[in-house]
């Protein structure tokens, strides 16, 4: 009888890890669908409370600029529709920063953290040198008459 259930338990743990491992594959293979399309930087992003509480946690994110906005996607989800959608249009970028020590742990290395808001929504994105200079670059060729507000980063930077 005890044999039975060690075979049973055993079936069940390589089951677990076939499951796993197709997880980890799919997940590869969509991000790699992403980047390969053009267009997509990583990025990290976290929703700020627009009342001053707490800000959201930080998710590792792919970015993809579609025409005038830039949708986010997480990384690790199945989902096919972008979590967050960031209009080009009526943008505000209001602040740049370096992570803080705690945060700088949870995010990609080398990053600077920009502070974003499109109407309600405000969100925080951490990005690498040459994704912030293309979403920059990105803000800047938005067509005339496009209102979009960049402020002086933090000398912190």
């Amino acid at each position: 009888m005890d044999e039975h259930l060690a075979l049973d338990a055993g079936g069940v743990l390589v089951a677990l890890i076939l499951v796993a491992a197709l997880l980890f594959f799919s997940m590869a293979v969509r991000r790699r669908l992403f980047v390969r399309g053009g267009g997509a930087v990583e990025c990290s992003l976290r929703v700020l409370d627009p009342e001053g509480g707490a800000p959201g946690v930080w998710r590792l994110g792919i970015g993809r600029y579609r025409g005038d906005a830039l949708h986010w996607h997480r990384v690790f989800e199945f989902r096919s529709r972008p979590r967050q959608v960031i209009h080009r249009r009526g943008l505000v970028v209001s602040n740049r920063r370096s992570p803080d020590p705690e945060e700088a742990e949870g995010l990609l290395p080398d990053v600077s953290i920009i502070e974003v808001r499109d109407g309600d929504l405000t969100v925080e994105l951490a990005m690498g040198a040459a994704a912030l200079t293309g979403f920059l670059a990105w803000l800047e060729a938005a067509p005339p008459g496009t209102p979009v507000e960049l402020h002086p980063p933090d000398e912190a930077c």
